[in-house]
C-alpha cells in the first residue's frame, strides 16, 4: 500500500567546522549536494547527522537552517527529534510542525534501561505533540535491546504513528510487521542489504550511504519497484564495496570525505568521531573513479 511519505531518504549529514560547532556554510554545502540526486526526501537530525553529539539547542539551529534552505530541497522532510529528555524531543518536534515539516521521527529512549511501558509512554506523548506524522524506530544496535512484536504493533497503532525505520537484520519480524499493519509506511535502515528487505515486499529505505549514492538507491528501489533483481543487485553490490570502504574509514567521516572529493564541503565530524584509515582518501578517490561508479554521483 503507497502512503505520502514512501520512498528513499538521505539520512542528511550536518555540516561542523574545523573547532566542531554548527556550520550553516557546509551544512547548506550538504545539501546541494544531498538534494540533487532524486531522492524522495530528507530525514534530518539522527544518528547519521550526529545528533547524539549535539546539543537540543544545535537540533534546533539545524532544523531552522534547513527550513532557510527549504526551496532546494524536493520531496518531504522528516525532522528526527529524538533525544534523551522527552521534554527536549517535544519542544524540537514542536518546532518541526511550526516549520512545515511533512513529518517527524524518533529513536526510542535508551539512555536507560526503559521498560515496554516507558517506551510506549515516551512515544506516546511525542504523538500527542503535534498532529505530525510520527515514524517510530527499531535500531537494536543503537539501543542494545530489540523491541518486541507486540510492543512495535502498539507503537504502530498510537495515534499519528504513520509507520516505522526498522534497522534490524531481523527481516521476519518486518515482514509480521507489514503483514499485520499494511497501511503503515515502511522504511528499511540497513544500506548494506536494503534489496533483501525489499524483496520481501517493496519498501522505502533511509541511510547513510544515501548522502553519497542517492542516486543509485533510487535507482535499486525503483527495481525492486518493477521486479528487476538483476539490475538491483548490480547496485546493491557497488553499494556493499562502497560500505566495505567504510567500515574500514568510518562511516560518516568517511561519507564526509566522499562529499569533499566530490567537491562538496562536508567539513569534518565532530570529536571524537574520526577518520580511522591513514590512505582513506586514496581509497575513496579509487571507488569514486570506477567506471560503474560514476554514473551515480549526484
Amino acid at each position: 500500500m503507497k502512503t505520502p511519505l514512501d520512498g528513499m531518504y538521505a539520512a542528511l549529514l550536518t555540516g561542523f567546522d574545523d573547532d566542531g560547532g554548527f556550520c550553516p556554510r557546509r551544512q547548506s554545502s550538504i545539501v546541494d549536494y544531498v538534494a540533487r540526486q532524486g531522492l524522495h526526501g530528507l530525514y534530518i537530525g539522527g544518528s547519521s547527522g550526529e545528533s547524539g553529539l549535539m546539543s537540543p539547542e544545535e537540533l534546533l539551529e539545524q532544523q531552522r537552517v534547513i527550513h532557510s534552505l527549504r526551496d532546494r530541497i524536493p520531496g518531504n522532510i522528516i525532522a528526527h527529534v529524538g533525544v534523551a529528555s522527552v521534554r527536549d524531543t517535544v519542544r524540537l518536534a514542536r518546532q518541526a510542525k511550526s516549520l512545515g515539516f511533512e513529518a517527524i521521527s524518533a529513536l526510542p529512549p535508551h539512555a536507560y534501561p526503559f521498560s515496554d511501558a516507558e517506551i510506549l509512554a515516551y512515544y506516546a506523548e511525542l504523538a500527542a505533540a503535534t498532529d505530525l506524522p510520527l515514524i517510530v524506530y527499531e535500531i537494536p544496535v543503537r539501543t542494545n535491546r530489540p523491541l518486541p512484536l507486540p510492543l512495535l504493533l502498539d507503537l504502530l497503532d498510537l495515534p499519528h504513528v504513520a509507520g516505522i525505520k526498522f534497522t534490524s537484520p531481523d527481516l521476519y519480524k518486518l515482514s509480521q510487521l507489514r503483514h499485520q499493519r499494511p497501511d503503515r509506511t515502511y522504511f528499511f535502515g540497513s544500506d548494506e542489504f536494503y534489496i533483501a528487505a525489499a524483496a520481501l515486499d517493496p519498501l522505502g529505505g533511509i541511510g547513510t550511504t544515501y548522502n553519497a549514492l542517492g542516486k543509485l538507491y533510487v535507482a535499486a528501489y525503483e527495481a525492486m519497484q518493477s521486479g528487476d533483481l538483476a539490475t538491483a543487485r548490480t547496485l546493491q553490490r557497488i553499494s556493499q564495496d562502497y560500505v566495505d570502504i567504510l567500515l574500514v574509514t568510518g562511516v560518516v567521516p568517511g561519507v564526509k570525505l566522499t562529499l569533499d572529493l566530490l567537491g562538496y564541503d562536508a567539513g569534518p565530524a565532530r570529536r571524537p568521531m574520526a577518520l580511522r584509515a591513514e590512505d582513506a582518501r586514496e581509497v575513496l578517490a579509487a571507488f569514486l573513479a570506477r567506471p560503474d561508479v560514476k554514473p551515480w554521483l549526484g
